[in-house]
């Protein structure tokens, strides 16, 4: 019977992956899966344990090499992703000497500030980064 709560946990485990997105517990619980598997063929408690947590540990360590188990650290003041404005366009009539330049963009007045190497050209621009509350862009 033992067996039962081994399965149990497996999918109950697979259910809280489904909302999180993440490998990891998808892992685990094959781990636990295994554990009752070596409870449906008679290890005693500490063995289908100590086969959970191998399996699952050796499931971790593979997935770490993945492309799914990678950190993936960017840079989220250019992530489109993170930040809606990211590919919006602007218009911006006329730059100062420092670069900058005071628009109207979604109903509040903003600092906007050329991206590099960009010339400072009057008109339609897209917003490649936000730094704060200055918004970085480019010419169209």
């Amino acid at each position: 019977m033992a067996y039962y709560i081994w399965f149990v946990a497996a999918v109950a485990l697979v259910i809280i992956e489904m909302n999180t997105g993440t490998f990891y517990l998808l892992m685990v619980a094959v781990g636990l899966a295994a554990g009752g598997v070596g409870a449906l063929l008679g290890l005693s408690p500490a063995a289908q344990t100590l086969v959970a947590a191998l399996v699952a540990a050796v499931l971790i360590a593979g997935l770490r090499r993945t492309r799914f188990g990678k950190l993936r650290r960017g840079n989220a003041a250019a992530d489109p992703n993170v930040n809606i404005d990211i590919g919006q366009e602007l218009d911006v009539p006329g730059w100062d000497a420092n670069g900058r330049a005071r628009v109207p963009y979604r109903g509040a007045d903003w600092t906007v500030e050329l991206a590099p190497n960009c010339a400072a050209a009057p008109g339609r621009h897209r917003i490649v980064a936000v730094r704060g509350s200055t918004l970085v862009v480019s010419p169209r």
